[in-house]
């Protein structure tokens, strides 16, 4: 038997439409054997969009005489500024969220009292919402990352004055 090619050619955009990756095709004695070239792994994974991050060294604010403005200083570091103070870290690359919907209160704010396993925020990671839960008891005195904001791994996001 003879294929038509128009046979083929359909046969071809069907492959290249679909997600099948090999396709055998056995008519009357003739076997046709198409495929196309195999994902390597990591293209398997959909790249997740990070919005990027300013650094503090980019932010133009005016100096005033004498040092830097509150807003600097806020800025030059994330370390905790007491041996008192706990910092919560991502445990995830994601999309870090305060509430458990958009119409909900948040978790915690500035001024809250939590305990360990008390849950803080959400992070989506590949459609799945993870909890995190603090690991101390403390007040939390400051949240660093503004809610549906993506975050990096370790990165900090909150501090908690210990008890």
């Amino acid at each position: 038997m003879k294929m038509d090619i128009n046979y083929l050619k359909r046969i071809i955009k069907l492959l290249d439409s679909s997600g099948v990756a090999e396709l055998e095709i056995e008519e009357e004695g003739t076997r046709l054997r198409l495929s196309k070239p195999r994902p390597k792994i990591a293209a398997g994974i959909a790249p997740l969009a990070v919005a990027p991050q300013p650094l503090p060294a980019v932010i133009a604010e005016p100096q005033q005489s004498g040092g830097t403005t509150e807003k600097q200083a806020e800025l030059s570091t994330n370390e905790p500024k007491s041996e008192n103070i706990f910092e919560v870290k991502s445990p995830m690359v994601g999309t870090f969220y305060r509430a458990p919907s958009p119409d909900a209160d948040p978790y915690v704010a500035v001024g809250s009292t939590v305990s360990p396993g008390s849950v803080l925020c959400i992070i989506e990671a590949m459609k799945l919402m993870n909890e995190i839960e603090s690991e101390v008891s403390g007040k939390i005195v400051r949240i660093l990352v503004e809610n549906a904001q993506p975050v990096e791994y370790n990165q900090p996001l909150f501090h908690i004055e210990k008890y």
